[in-house]
């Protein structure tokens, strides 16, 4: 019996480590898929991710951050060019995914994203450049996209530094993830250490937490000279 005991204990052992190793890749996916292993990355990005490095659950719920409604205003959105429908973001939706639980998702069901490096009090976002090519931000006309399971008091606004406005929850701007290659995925969990989907109230959502990994590589622009696209990679 000592012998079978040992044989189901090792057995045992090695499912639990299966699912260790699985960590939290949704369901269906291969869990190496979701610390973007099998995406493209930047050849300068090495030094940006810090295997160690693990966020901070204190600062995940923001309870008491609140948006500035200065800030969050569109100062000169009269003058701007207005967007085409394919461009903005229509509708945001709280919603649930398998092994992440809770998310925000626009209209095409794309999962949505907040940046460690920007502030919601006052709003502003500091992802530009290649960083909103990987980043595409959650851009708006007029702030008044269709709501569901997202309240309307936490929803507003910041001018980008291109005149565009971009959509905020809690003061948060929000973007998808060029890596996301379908709906409800959500591989930018963890990028850099500092992107996180974002809950509906505007917290971190830290359910799942794959190890820090490295962003897909910026797409490919003719126009820029490629021996600097990508060289500055703090996102």
């Amino acid at each position: 019996m000592v012998p079978e005991k040992r044989k189901l204990m090792v057995a045992g052992a090695a499912i639990a480590a299966a699912f260790a190793v699985a960590g939290c890749a949704p369901q269906g996916y291969d869990a190496a898929d979701y610390g973007n292993a099998a995406e493209p990355a930047s050849n300068d990005v090495a030094a940006t991710a810090d295997p160690a490095a693990t966020a901070d659950p204190a600062a995940t719920s923001d309870p008491a951050a609140q948006a500035d409604p200065d800030a969050t205003a569109a100062p000169g959105s009269d003058t701007s060019t207005a967007l085409s429908d394919e461009e903005v973001t229509n509708k945001l939706t709280g919603t649930a995914v398998k092994r992440m639980g809770e998310v925000v998702e626009n209209e095409d069901g794309f999962v949505l994203y907040r940046f460690d490096g920007d502030s919601n009090n006052p709003a502003k976002s500091n992802c530009a450049g290649d960083c909103a090519k990987i980043w595409p931000a959650a851009l708006t006309n007029d702030g008044k996209p269709t709501l569901k399971g997202v309240s309307a008091d936490v929803v507003g606004t910041v001018t980008r530094a291109d005149g565009t406005k971009q959509l905020t929850i809690k003061g948060w701007p929000l973007y998808t993830y060029i890596g996301d290659k379908k709906p409800g995925q959500w591989k930018g969990q963890n990028v850099s250490g500092k992107w996180f989907v974002i809950k509906p109230d505007g917290a971190k959502n830290l359910t799942c937490l794959p190890a820090v990994s490295k962003p897909v590589a910026p797409p490919a622009d003719e126009s820029a000279d490629s021996g600097t696209a990508g060289s500055d990679y703090s996102y």
